[in-house]
Parts: C-alpha cells; structure tokens; sequence
C-alpha cells in the first residue's frame, strides 16, 4: 500500500470512526473534553504510524485502543488529589452501569448529549459537527460564519455544562424519546439547510460537505432507530433535496429555480432511496401511522422529483399535503409555500392575496418579497415588482440566489 492509499486509508477511517471512538471514551470515561482529546490524538497517532507499519487490519479497533490509552496517560498525568478514586475507577473500567435508555448504542448516547434541549441550539449544531461527525473548529467556524475563537468558547462552554449540570450520557427512557428526537432531527435539519442554501458573502452557495454530513448522519439515527417514521421523513427529504443540488446553480453562479432546471441531471440513485424511503411511509401511513412533518415534505418533493418535466407536476397532489401540513405546522414559512401551490391552480392573483397576509409575520424573510416580486411580474405590475425585488435582495444572503434575483429584476425593463 503506498502512502496516497494510506492517507485515503486514514481520511476514510477519520470518516468513519471518529464519532464511534469519542462515543466509546465518552461512555468509558464520562468526559468529552477526555474522549476529544484522546480520540484526535489517536487520529495523530494513525498518521505517523500507519505509513511507516502500515494500515492495521482493523482501524477502528485500533484507534480506540489507542485512544484508550491516551485518556487513561492524561488522566494519570493530572494525578488530582481529590481525584484519585475516580481516576482508580477509570482506568479500571469497572463503573457501575448507566441505565442505556431505549437503545443501547454508544453513538446514540453521544448524538442524544449533544442535542441536549439543555444546550442552546447553535451550542447543539457545533458540539454535534465537533464531537459526533469530527469536523474541525476550523470547518465549523467557515460553515456558520462565526469566528473561530467564538466558536472553540461555544463548544468549551457547552462541554462544561453537560458537565456542571451533570447532562446523563444516555439515551432517553422509551417514553421520552419522541420528544428528544425532535430535537436531533432538527439540528440535523439546520446542518443541511445551511449547507443547501448557505448564507453570507463570499460563502459557497451550495455546501455539499454540510449536506452530506447531515445525511450521514441521520442515516446512522435511521440504521438505530429503523422504525421511526419522522427519521425515515427527514432522510427521504434530504435525500431528495441533495439529488437537484448539481441542477441548482448555474455555470455562471446564479439559482436555478425548480421550473427551470435541468431534471437530466438529477441524481437518479438518490431520488429513487427517496421516493422508497416515501412508499414505505405512506405504506404506514395507510395502516394508520399518522406522519409527520418531515414525512410530509418528503412527500411533496418526491411528488415534485416524479414529474420529468415542470409542466407534469401534480399540484393538486402538492396543495393537498401543504394542507395537511399545515394542520400540523401551522406556520407562515408553510402558508408561503402552500400559497406559491396555489398560484400553479388559482393563479398568481389568488396566490398574491394570501401571500399578502403573511407579510407582518415575514416581513423580514426574504422569499416572502422574491414570492412577492415573481407574482407581481406575472401580473404585470412591474414597479410593485421591482420594489419587491429590491426588498428580496436586500434580505438574501446567498449569492447564487442574489444572483437570480438581480437578474429577475433587470428583465422587467
């Protein structure tokens, strides 16, 4: 093996292990600081060594060994007083048992841990990328446009109070997990829509590392918990969501809009995992499962990625389920895209006049003036319209979509 397949070794291993070897120490020694810490340090470890003696027959096992080794070093090197029991009781391995909750999974604990409801939500977002999928300060920082320094003081803080209000390294009890994985499943949802429509200038428009982490790892929730509708929903979303990315921007960098974009290019082998995941949930659903938000978007997009052309769309199909969606979500974001359905059924005046109510709740919200700027046009009433696009370009911050609406506001003369 030469070191180009060593270092591809190593990456892919780092991919794939990294959140297994942190849950492992996390559960040995009750420590993230202590598993961060030793588990990079076995990464390091890896890439000195596994050039020289090569790549072991199991890498994963190996890292945890090795890890295991630097925690308990580190824990010896601080020879705490107060501490000596404890680190007796570490370095043995002989704690009592932690109730394992509903499943008994190591990277399910970590996952649950670090999605804390305890924890604010962008404390969750960074402490998840960091210590379940082993994106660096650095990747996080770039990702969420924060600064590094801000960031590394996020996650410290969020450490040291899972640690100080003693946060339980498990997963939840059978009756609490519904309501936890709520939690997961919508940090899991803000990691992929930064990468889908990533904001700020000079940012990439579309984050396919942020993307595929997401998916990755809510395919590990959904290999752990195979049975939940609501994880099967956000991974059949994603993955449909993920198959138009290649079509989404132009060569010259600007949006492509779903009506305009090339459906040839489509990745056919996500849509097809998706539109499966989808048959499966109305399956359940038929048999009295009542779904869920994210099961329901799933359903839409797959009934939009069915269509080989815009024109064949079902969008009675499409209203119909923003209804049912709202029922469940009765949010203004939801009634703005119900309400983009309608104008394809009713026309755009029927759509501008229910997108007209929701303008004090997203007056802010820059697809409510883009909505309202392309509705206008169709109207022909051009001067509302470029006032609306003005507005949308002042609220976006993804350059692509800028881009599009820059140009969208030129054509009306």
């Amino acid at each position: 093996m030469n070191d180009v397949d060593v270092q591809e070794a190593i990456t892919r291993t780092h991919h794939e292990e990294w959140g297994r070897v942190v849950a492992s120490l996390t559960k040995r020694f009750g420590d993230l600081d202590i598993a961060e810490e030793a588990a990079a340090e076995a990464f390091a470890a890896a890439v000195e060594r596994w050039p020289a003696d090569g790549v072991p027959p199991n890498p994963g096992g190996w890292l945890t060994t090795t890890a295991n080794r630097k925690a308990i070093d580190r824990i010896r090197r601080e020879n705490k007083r107060d501490d000596k029991h404890k680190e007796a009781r570490m370095v043995s391995g002989d704690d009592p048992p932690e109730p394992v909750g509903a499943i008994d999974d190591d990277r399910l604990r970590l996952i649950f841990t670090c999605c804390h409801p305890a924890l604010a939500v962008q404390a969750r977002v960074a402490l998840t990328l960091r210590m379940v999928a082993g994106l660096t300060v650095p990747e996080i920082a770039r990702a969420f446009l924060v600064r590094e320094t801000a960031l590394e003081q996020r996650i410290t803080r969020a450490k040291a109070k899972i640690k100080a209000a003693r946060i339980p390294y498990r997963v939840p009890a059978a009756e609490d997990l519904p309501a936890r994985l709520s939690g997961v499943l919508a940090v899991l949802y803000l990691v992929f829509n930064e990468g889908y429509l990533a904001t700020g200038p000079g940012t990439d428009p579309l984050r396919h590392d942020l993307t595929a982490e997401a998916i990755r790892l809510t395919r590990l929730i959904r290999a752990l918990l195979p049975d939940d509708g609501e994880v099967a929903g956000l991974l059949a979303l994603m993955l449909l969501t993920e198959a138009r990315r290649t079509a989404r921007v132009s060569a010259d960098g600007e949006l492509v809009p779903l009506a305009e974009q090339d459906r040839g290019a489509w990745n056919a082998a996500l849509i097809a995992e998706g539109h499966r995941l989808v048959r499966e949930r109305l399956a359940a659903a038929a048999a009295g499962a009542a779904p869920g938000r994210y099961q329901i978007l799933a359903a839409i997009n797959a009934v939009h990625t069915s269509a080989r052309d815009i024109r064949d769309t079902d969008w009675s199909q499409i209203l119909a389920l923003y209804d049912q969606l709202v029922r469940l979500d009765p949010s203004p974001i939801i009634a703005l895209n119900r309400a983009i359905t309608l104008a394809e059924l009713d026309g755009p005046d029927v759509a501008l006049a229910a997108v007209d109510r929701l303008g004090d709740k997203l007056a802010d919200y820059h697809a409510y003036h883009a909505t309202r700027a392309d509705l206008l046009r169709r109207l022909g009433r051009s001067r509302q319209s470029r006032a609306a696009y003005d507005k949308a370009i002042e609220l976006a911050g993804n350059t692509a979509e800028t881009a599009h609406l820059t140009r969208r506001r030129a054509q009306l003369g």
